[in-house]
């Protein structure tokens, strides 16, 4: 079976990146024989479409309810469970795999479309594009358009298997608004050496880039009376960080968990500034906290801190309550904090609570009455044996967010990433605001915390004829109350996107259900029962009306009469 091209082409508009896989196979056997389509692609992208045409007969996938779906292969399918098209894979991606029979000498063309919207983390936006052939491909192509009307600030691509040979099959061409970027290497380039027919193809290739800012009250973009609101502020004061870490150290911590864990803190340590106050509390069935308040961190007090955290050791059970609820009382009872600053709790556990309370409803239930919305609280799960959703409900439910740590060999440099995302808290209560009776579907527009470096988005539809469309924007920052204000011109907005050609004419409507269901889902993570159906019928709703693969519909794909005619895609999700 030979691949005979295989095609990524990426049309980024706007932070919205609309990514084509085609792939062409062709079986040059005299027999028939499996062809394969194996994808990876990020975890945060929605499948929209994918078809396989086989001498010249189109087998498109068709996308449903999940519940629906899976009546319909039930009943195709009378023996057996096929394992589902889609899995994930590692810490940023999952994978698409379908295979179907081929005739002799038959071709097949593979095609899949997903997209997501980018998120601004550190300062840049990242499109990440897995290779992986395992065969040479006579006709190779990666294709990424860039358009972002603001203008590219810097732009740069990264590979991990690339060679000088290689390099040399890669252009950029960039100017104010656009950059095109092109990996075409010829099948002597893809070869690790001239004897073997092996390919250096395998790992990936990585777009990073971030655009200028000027306007203080952020950016917007209209597009058939969809708008979108960017908005990331810069160089503004940082808030003092009152912070305490939760650390487990129960037995199944033991060895390489905790000296990442060790490793990451000693960094983290570090990096905290000299006006932040930080405590941490290492817990197993017992709770210890290393201080009795928060310190201000010191050079004095980090070094201390430093030196008992290198006497960690892990064993006995988890009582992940007892810990949340005694770093809950350090910073009720704390003095001497400074007035205007951010409080937070980092939880790392590698496991389910087996001591002290141990029903998770009862531990969310105390954790969020005690922090009342005072405290932003995230939840750091270690490995498969957590239980994902109850830290990803606690996380959601008290203005933080939910991160697994897979257990690889970065899994220290994993802990101080996330550390680095929250590390700079600029902004707090920002309020997005625009004229209420001329906006339908609005997104989330209040946000808690704004660290520095990443980017609030705010959308929703123009409803009646504006011509004007006022927004205003309320924060406080370390030392003042901060109120901006802006007017996009409806018209002239809509205009920049009249003439660029490579553009999906309904980006920012798609962008808009894109967001909206990432948001519902969300929401419904930790919503009571009756809303959370409520929430999810709405975000059903939006998947089916714009074919999105997400976690409540699921992608019926067909094929031939002679095989096995109907198998799944299904969108798996972190808490599985």
């Amino acid at each position: 079976l030979e691949i005979y091209s295989l095609h990524v082409d990426c049309k980024v508009t706007s932070r919205f990146a609309h990514t084509v896989i085609t792939s062409r196979i062709v079986n040059r056997a005299n027999e028939s024989q499996e062809a394969t389509f194996e994808v990876e692609l990020p975890k945060t992208a929605f499948i929209t479409n994918f078809s396989m045409s086989i001498d010249g007969e189109v087998y498109p996938g068709i996308i449903k309810e999940k519940a629906a779906a899976q009546n319909e292969y039930d009943m195709a399918v009378s023996h057996g469970q096929s394992a589902g098209l889609v899995k994930i894979t590692d810490r940023k991606l999952e994978q698409f795999h379908v295979s179907v029979s081929i005739a002799a000498a038959s071709k097949v063309t593979f095609e899949l479309t997903y997209e997501e919207l980018l998120k601004r983390q550190l300062g840049k936006y990242e499109l990440l594009i897995k290779v992986r052939p395992k065969q040479l491909v006579k006709h190779f192509q990666i294709d990424a358009h860039i358009f972002e009307p603001q203008g590219i600030r810097f732009l740069e691509t990264d590979s991990t298997f690339m060679t000088n040979e290689l390099s040399e099959a890669l252009t950029k061409v960039q100017n104010e608004t656009k950059a095109h970027i092109l990996f075409k290497p010829t099948v002597d380039q893809q070869k690790k050496n001239s004897e073997l027919d092996e390919t250096l193809l395998n790992g990936d290739f990585v777009v990073r880039y971030d655009v200028k800012r000027e306007a203080t009250a952020g950016d917007i973009q209209i597009v058939n009376g969809y708008f979108v609101h960017y908005f990331a502020p810069q160089e503004m004061p940082v808030f003092p960080k009152n912070i305490i870490f939760v650390i487990d150290r129960s037995g199944s911590m033991a060895g390489r968990k905790i000296e990442q864990t060790v490793d990451a803190l000693l960094k983290i340590l570090q990096d905290l500034r000299p006006e932040d106050h930080f405590n941490f509390i290492t817990f197993n069935n017992k709770v210890e906290e290393w201080k009795s308040s928060l310190l201000p961190a010191t050079e004095e007090n980090v070094a201390s801190a430093a030196a008992r955290v290198q006497t960690l050791t892990a064993r006995g059970g988890t009582d992940i309550s007892g810990a949340l609820l005694a770093a809950l009382g350090v910073l009720e009872k704390a003095e001497g904090l400074p007035e205007r600053s951010v409080s937070m709790i980092v939880l790392l556990t590698d496991g389910q609570p087996t001591s002290g309370e141990r029903n998770v409803e009862v531990i969310q239930e105390n954790v969020q009455k005690a922090i009342n919305g005072k405290y932003a609280l995230f939840c750091l799960g270690f490995g498969f044996d957590v239980s994902y959703k109850f830290l990803e409900k606690m996380a959601l439910s008290n203005g933080g967010i939910a991160r697994r740590i897979y257990e690889n060999a970065d899994a220290a440099l994993q802990l101080q990433g996330f550390y680095q995302e929250v590390a700079t808290p600029i902004l707090m209560q920002i309020e997005m605001q625009y004229p209420e009776n001329s906006i339908e579907g609005l997104t989330k527009n209040n946000f808690k915390l704004f660290f520095e470096g990443s980017e609030i988005i705010v959308s929703g539809k123009i409803s009646n004829e504006l011509d004007l469309l006022p927004v205003e924007i309320k924060a406080q920052t370390h030392t003042s109350d901060l109120t901006l204000k802006e007017e996009a011109n409806v018209k002239e907005k809509e205009q920049v996107f009249q003439n660029q050609r490579y553009i999906f004419g309904n980006f920012i409507e798609r962008l808009w259900a894109y967001l909206t269901i990432q948001q519902l889902l969300e929401k419904a993570v930790s919503a009571q029962e009756e809303d959370q159906k409520a929430l999810e019928a709405q975000a059903l709703n939006l998947s089916l009306r714009y074919s999105f693969v997400t976690p409540l519909t699921s992608m019926v794909v067909t094929k031939p009469s002679d095989q096995q005619q109907k198998e799944l895609a299904n969108k798996p999700t972190e808490a599985g």
